[in-house]
């Protein structure tokens, strides 16, 4: 590959060391690190250079768990943070600020608010690629544009997969994380439609079946639901006997009892969580647009 291509640029470096020239080469805080993955290498990275890093990210925005609704690697744990949850303690949860990112601005989109976002195929056949089908009738690039045959190859297999668990769509998961850091750049207060929530959870490493799961102590956090709970149907309910609430409220909650022992107490680290975006077909609006130059409205 010619090394003065004008999109990439060729390195030998581990990813590592590449992130930290960045945030070396650029101003401090305009950089935004996007975790699309387990958060192993941004863990190497804050070990390599923490001082750097938290000094001069602008942002994190990371996409990974699941707070209020099932996982999608195990009942109860998103792939993310199931691969490596000894990095999300470390870097999220840690009581040790010199391993910890910097908290308020580190924003997590997990499950919760991602899953709602998705692009169908009957939608991506309409606007995008007419001929769209699966590797029984695979893509060809006769008429249409070299990106419009790239996406469809391999989202023929993606289809597949989909529609064996049932859905024929695609979840965009990593790219509302994408999104929210292009509608929300540093240093700035967050673009219209998007909200956020502070929320407290720590992580299970090791359990036989709860390896990274998020948990929530729903006996203090308001803004928790019981995992699978239907929210409208909880708001529903609340309202129908008159009983005061927030949107966030839970409808019932057991009385503690002691212990033996008293949990060893620890100080409440808020992660911000994204809860609202524009809407999914604010995303898809703009995919369409930023991708395949196509514009589009539901």
């Amino acid at each position: 590959m010619s090394e003065d291509h004008p999109y990439l640029r060729l390195t030998d470096k581990p990813g590592v060391d590449v992130a930290l020239d960045l945030i070396r080469s650029y101003p401090p805080r305009s950089i935004v690190y996007i975790a699309l993955g387990p958060l192993t290498n941004l863990a190497h990275t804050i070990r390599k250079d923490g001082d750097l890093f938290r000094a001069n990210i602008g942002r994190v925005v990371c996409m990974g768990g699941a707070l209020d609704v099932p996982g999608n690697t195990t009942p109860v744990a998103e792939f993310n943070f199931f691969a490596d949850p000894y990095a999300v303690k470390e870097l999220v949860l840690s009581l040790d600020p010199q391993s910890r990112l910097p908290l308020d601005r580190f924003l997590l989109l997990p499950l919760d608010i991602t899953t709602p976002h998705e692009l169908s195929f009957r939608t991506y056949t309409e606007v995008i690629d007419q001929s769209f089908n699966s590797t029984a009738i695979p893509s060809s690039p006769w008429g249409k544009s070299p990106m419009v045959h790239f996406t469809s190859s391999f989202l023929e297999r993606t289809r597949e997969i989909m529609v064996s668990f049932g859905k024929d769509a695609m979840e965009l998961h990593d790219i509302v994380a994408v999104w929210c850091a292009i509608e929300n750049p540093p240093g700035c207060s967050l673009s219209p439609g998007w909200k956020t929530r502070s929320r407290i959870f720590d992580i299970e490493h090791t359990g036989e079946l709860t390896r990274g799961m998020l948990v929530v102590d729903r006996r203090e956090d308001e803004s928790a639901y019981s995992p699978g709970a239907n929210r409208a149907k909880i708001q529903a309910e609340l309202e129908k006997n008159n009983v005061p609430h927030g949107i966030w409220e839970s409808s019932a909650l057991p009385a503690q009892v002691e212990t033996e022992e008293a949990m060893k107490a620890r100080p409440p680290l808020g992660v911000i969580c994204v809860t609202e975006t524009p809407g999914a077909d604010v995303l898809l609006s703009f995919l369409f647009r930023r991708v395949w130059g196509v514009e589009w409205s539901a």
